[in-house]
């Protein structure tokens, strides 16, 4: 899978898999983020509060990191 890519302003541009896209789009979409495909097949996001860029960065980090370094992340989250 493609690492995921950021920039720093709200309206943020997004490279993931093809797959990937598909499953963030619907996602993002069911939590009211508006999102579309460019040209060039990156995934625009229009985040516009930083609870919807923390909300689109868990769903490409769902889709984008491995399901153990998830698990992992989520037991050190606990034992906090």
């Amino acid at each position: 899978m493609n690492h995921s890519q950021y920039q720093s302003a709200l309206g943020q541009v997004v490279q993931i898999s093809r797959s990937d896209r598909w499953q963030a789009s619907h996602r993002l979409q069911e939590l009211s983020i508006p999102c579309y495909q460019t040209e060039d097949g990156c995934l625009r996001v229009d985040a516009s509060n930083l609870v919807e860029i923390l909300l689109v960065r868990s769903v490409i980090q769902q889709l984008t990191v491995p399901r153990q370094s998830l698990a992992d992340w989520l037991d050190r989250c606990w034992s906090v």
